[in-house]
């Protein structure tokens, strides 16, 4: 066997909640898991190459960034605390991006979200033939999509309200640019970079192309991640356009099935929520950054109780701040018990769920990872229960253990990340890029960025505009 990791408290996420066994050993050979159990068993029956000693600490499934957008690394900060994020936050600065800045902010969220025990980032961005080298080269897992819409550049320029004029040139170039990370990058890396399709959101493009999408995401056997009901602004747009809310024009056009992974849901109703449950579709849950962005808790509730499978997303770092699974599994947990006044609902077992095998599900691979079982993909992270904000560990007469990691956790924990096999943290390092190099790029490239989009800026009439001039900020 090539690594041999014992005494530690496994979470399996086995069974219908976490699968814990309190002194628990995993062997991992090759990129695969080969045997999960007690210690005493596993230490009896398997020599390995390397074998590390967890007591004290967590053993557990790599955690699941179902939506991201690791593209927006560098505006992290700069479009909080303000009215329609989209179009004013993000907007003055969007025309001012050159690929370089992507590619160097994204390989810094990376590293960031690894640090914090992602091993598998759902990465939703252009130009993503691009950012996908930084994948390969870190060597985490991704399930990619090329960002589809049929924006203008000059979007920011619009008034509030007014409908989006559609260019079919762009869309059609950025479709293409999906199909060619299809074909170039699915499947690469040993199978640790696998693709689908990204239209951004059915408000940001024409009927005809999402048909075209569907009609691609069906020949090439993938799955369709998207923006549904992400907030008023779409609302207004798709009644404006078609005089039908998202879901409902959704339905009439075949998007709601298992292939759709729906992002969000913000101003989905109690009926759409259960009705794309119904339907076979997946939700991906972001709940920090909807309340910073948008002040709301979407119905992911109302979407669970009718069945559906979700998982949990970090977003961006301009909306959420930051790409750290632990804080998305605190932020679902307490937003959800204040929305509904019921510190029952949304326990800690059930997110730390949606953060790993849920999340497999709800992106369609949860036949290879999530959970800790002999012939799934060897993606595990080992968490240090020794940090002061983890004790103590207490496992009678009841188990401290998850609450904990949900609610103390802040990622610094993590110790050694694996993925497909290979280790790529050890003691806190990350083995395979250069932190200090890609935190000097990504800083160098957002002042260049922040000094070209200056003058956007401070014409956008944002509330953040207003701050700086009032030396809040």
């Amino acid at each position: 066997m090539d690594i041999l990791i014992k005494n530690a408290f496994l979470l399996t996420m086995e069974g219908p909640g976490v699968g814990l066994i309190e002194d628990g050993a995993v062997v991992v050979k090759g990129n695969l898991i080969h045997d999960v159990g007690s210690t005493d068993e596993l230490t009896r029956k398997y020599k390995a190459h390397r074998t590390i000693d967890s007591k004290g600490k967590v053993v557990m499934p790599g955690l699941i960034d179902g939506h991201i957008h690791t593209g927006l690394a560098l505006l992290r900060g700069m479009a909080q605390d303000t009215y329609h994020w989209l179009q004013k936050g993000i907007g003055p600065f969007k025309p001012h991006f050159t690929r370089d800045d992507i590619v160097k902010g994204s390989m810094m969220n990376i590293l960031e979200g690894l640090k914090a025990g992602t091993t598998t980032f759902c990465d939703y961005d252009y130009p993503m033939t691009e950012i996908a080298h930084n994948y390969l080269k870190i060597g985490v897992r991704a399930r990619l999509a090329a960002t589809m819409n049929e924006f203008p550049p000059d979007l920011h320029r619009l008034n509030i309200g007014e409908l989006y004029p559609f260019d079919p040139s762009i869309g059609e170039h950025m479709l293409q640019e999906n199909v060619r990370l299809m074909e170039e990058w699915h499947e690469r890396g040993n199978g640790r970079i696998t693709c689908v399709f990204g239209p951004q959101g059915p408000d940001m493009m024409s009927r005809e192309l999402m048909l075209e999408v569907k009609n691609l995401a069906e020949k090439y056997e993938t799955k369709i991640h998207m923006h549904v009901a992400q907030g008023d602004r779409e609302i207004d747009q798709m009644m404006k356009r078609y005089n039908k809310r998202s879901v409902e024009f959704l339905d009439e056009i075949g998007y709601l099935n298992e292939r759709l992974m729906a992002v969000h849901l913000t101003e989905a109703t109690r009926e759409e929520a259960e009705l794309v449950a119904r339907r076979g579709a997946s939700m991906l849950y972001c709940a920090g950054s909807i309340g910073i962005i948008d002040g709301l808790v979407p119905p992911v509730m109302e979407f669970l109780n009718a069945g559906g499978t979700a998982g949990l997303g970090t977003d961006q770092a301009p909306g959420n701040n930051c790409s750290n699974m632990f804080n998305e599994m605190k932020f679902a947990a307490i937003l959800n018990k204040v929305k509904k006044s019921d510190p029952t609902v949304m326990p800690a077992w059930k997110v730390l769920r949606m953060a790993t095998i849920e999340g497999a599900r709800a992106i369609g691979l949860e036949k290879e990872i999530g959970s800790l079982k002999p012939g799934k993909k060897a993606d595990l992270i080992i968490v240090n229960l020794k940090e002061p904000g983890l004790c103590p560990v207490i496992t009678h007469p009841v188990r401290n253990i998850v609450p904990n990691l949900v609610y103390s956790a802040r990622g610094h924990e993590v110790e050694t990340v694996i993925v497909d096999g290979s280790i790529v943290v050890e003691n806190r390092k990350v083995l395979t890029v250069e932190e200090e190099k890609v935190v000097y790029q990504a800083q160098k490239a957002a002042e260049g960025l922040a000094a070209r989009a200056a003058e956007d800026f401070m014409k956008s009439g944002t509330k953040t505009v207003n701050m700086m001039e009032k030396g809040y900020l």
